[in-house]
């Protein structure tokens, strides 16, 4: 029996070790261990040999099994990793690969303007500040010397939102609100440059949308005048649009500075084309930011970031800046 032992291990081991699935080592196991296996079958004739021979054949068997079910068992886990790493490569994705016939996305034309003007403006010293699109009556006017009742208010056309008591928050009309945060929360000097989305209840035409984007600028410190205002403008011109380029101050008039002035740029053609408004930040403003007007003076500007970038590409009409219309946006 001894003997027969020895050839049914050498004929399970063999049948483990030629399985090259794990199905195929399922068939195996049950040939090898199930109740028709041969070992099985010498299980069972233990019981009419001798006590003797009993006793050694039965330690002989269990040896035996022992080293089957080893064997099962490092062969089980060999073919489990091996398909674990064939399922592995077949269901990899190469996402290194960019197919060549397909065009990369690219930033809006409004998202390159804004950014580089955030480069030019920061290039000249300006920081870049923020604040919230929905904004408190008070910052958005009163806060800027338009009180309530102010003819000025008209013009701006507001959309008002339901917080608060009636009509004291509203959707920001421009983001001159975020100077008067800037002053509250800083002490001067100051040199800003605020960026943003605004909003108002215009019609969407060629020229005007509801939502559009504005870019404001700030400075407070001492002894700031107006030429300092004109050569900012000036140095800005020609930074963003090109040594061709050069701007003039018309005189005008905001609530919110005092002297206003409309600044223009002429085009190498000799064309002047009007960019946005500017001027000296009026007294009132500043004390409303908590600043003393008879130590410190201030300027501000601002222009409309979009009607900037339709002025550098030549964009006949700001609702094409909307559609989404991919024909037109990858043109920038």
């Amino acid at each position: 029996m001894i003997d027969q032992l020895a050839e049914h291990e050498a004929s399970a081991i063999a049948a483990i070790d030629g399985a090259e699935t794990l199905d195929g080592l399922a068939e195996a196991k049950t040939a090898s261990l199930g109740k028709s296996a041969p070992l099985t079958i010498v299980q069972r004739q233990l019981g009419s040999l001798p006590a003797e021979e009993r006793k050694e054949a039965g330690k002989a068997l269990n040896e035996v099994r022992r080293r089957v079910e080893a064997r099962l068992d490092a062969r089980t886990a060999e073919l489990a990793e091996a398909e674990r790493a064939a399922r592995l490569v077949a269901e990899r994705l190469d996402l290194t690969e960019v197919p060549t016939d397909v065009a990369v996305g690219h930033a809006h034309v409004v998202t390159q303007a804004w950014e580089e003007l955030e480069d030019v403006f920061v290039g000249m010293g300006f920081r870049i500040a923020e604040g919230p699109e929905a904004e408190t009556d008070w910052h958005n006017f009163d806060a800027l010397n338009i009180p309530p009742g102010h003819p000025a208010r008209d013009g701006f056309d507001t959309i008002y939102v339901d917080h608060g008591p009636p009509g004291s928050t509203l959707l920001r009309t421009h983001t001159s609100p975020v100077q008067i945060r800037t002053m509250l929360d800083e002490d001067p000097p100051i040199h800003i440059v605020a960026p943003g989305r605004v909003f108002r209840r215009d019609t969407p035409d060629a020229t005007h949308t509801p939502v559009f984007h504005q870019l404001e600028g700030l400075v407070v410190d001492h002894d700031i005048s107006l030429a300092d205002l004109a050569g900012t403008i000036e140095a800005f011109t020609e930074s963003y649009f090109g040594a061709g380029f050069h701007s003039r101050l018309r005189p005008n008039y905001f609530p919110f500075t005092e002297p206003s002035a409309e600044f223009d740029i002429q085009q190498p053609d000799g064309t002047w084309l009007e960019l946005g408004g500017c001027g000296m930040v009026h007294p009132n403003v500043l004390r409303a930011g908590g600043i003393d007007p008879e130590e410190w003076t201030a300027f501000a500007f601002g222009f409309g970031i979009d009607r900037l970038a339709a002025m550098k590409f030549a964009i006949d009409d700001l609702r094409e800046l909307f559609t989404n219309d991919v024909r037109f946006l990858s043109q920038f």
